[in-house]
């Protein structure tokens, strides 16, 4: 069941409608593009967004994907941007609490899935596969890498910790902006949109969603050998350079899921965002092999 979205902070893509998806779990603001008229269609996709991030990062997807025959879902999860949420329980944000989300979100969906998430976006969604994967034909972690963030980029996280415990959201973010480029500074990463939709974006998040997944990144466990035993078929794909999770790390995580591997030239951390074309193509090359080879069990390795 739908309704109808409130105003967004930047405007679907052509042939993409924006609405709120009514799950058991409450309602999620998404943006939903159907296939190209004409097209054969292929699958559904239900993409999730990164940390600070949202469903616009993947504004640029849409067209690609819907011209190759899925139809994608991307979804702003509990209290991020245009879905709702707590502003100060962080228990709600707790990663098996979003992950259920996930799992709601599919049911409401309908249909069976590929799951696609974006580094803290395909944390939570390793953690539903491993609480259900059977909603799911696959997973692909977009720059997600298998343990905890780098170094430097907790450093950045515990930056933003520190400024939300003594500053309102919209207080925070002139300071970043004082600072240099959100991304660089402990901010929100990169996004779709101009200056004043990100900002905006930035003060739809709830404070407790950041500080509660801010904190899950800082100290995720290592579960790739309890994910390389469900049996999907798994696919890896990263930008070129990563400041988040090295390259190495992830091309290792590949090699243990025994995953599909892919790395998109000219792309960092957001490669949907920097190199959406290339990104779009290799996910819906992905899901065309799984459709060709019938494959709908995972060919794993041994971690």
């Amino acid at each position: 069941m739908t309704t109808p979205s409130a105003p967004s902070a930047s405007a679907p893509p052509p042939g993409a409608r924006a609405y709120r998806l009514r799950t058991g779990r409450g309602e999620f603001a998404v943006v939903d593009a159907p296939v190209a008229s004409g097209v054969e269609e292929k699958g559904v996709a239900l993409l999730l967004p990164g940390f600070t991030g949202s469903k616009e990062d993947f504004h640029r997807m849409h067209e690609p994907l819907a011209a190759r025959g899925y139809r994608t879902v991307a979804v702003d999860g509990r209290g991020q941007h245009e879905s709702d949420g707590p502003m100060d329980d962080e228990a709600a944000y707790a990663q098996g609490e979003l992950a259920r989300d996930v799992l709601a979100q599919a049911a409401a969906l309908g249909t069976p899935l590929h799951l696609v998430g974006h580094s803290l976006g395909g944390q939570i969604a390793r953690a539903a596969v491993l609480l259900d994967h059977s909603p799911f034909l696959s997973l692909t972690l977009i720059a997600s890498g298998p343990a905890q963030i780098s170094d430097s980029q907790q450093q950045r996280v515990k930056l933003l910790h520190d400024a939300l415990a003594v500053m309102t959201m919209a207080e925070v973010w002139e300071a970043i902006l004082a600072m240099g480029p959100p991304e660089e500074v402990g901010g929100p990463a990169r996004g779709y949109g101009r200056v004043e939709q990100l900002r905006q974006r930035w003060i739809r998040h709830k404070p407790a969603q950041l500080l509660a997944t801010g904190r899950q990144l800082c100290v995720e466990p290592n579960r790739v050998a309890e994910l390389a035993a469900v049996p999907l078929p798994f696919h890896v794909l990263s930008g070129a350079r990563d400041d988040t999770w090295p390259v190495t790390v992830l091309d290792d995580m590949a090699v243990r899921l025994g995953a599909h591997r892919t790395v998109v030239p000219g792309a960092e951390h957001s490669p949907n965002l920097d190199q959406p074309l290339p990104t779009a193509h290799a996910l819906a090359d992905f899901w065309d092999k799984k459709r060709t080879d019938g494959q709908h069990g995972a060919g794993t390795a041994s971690p």
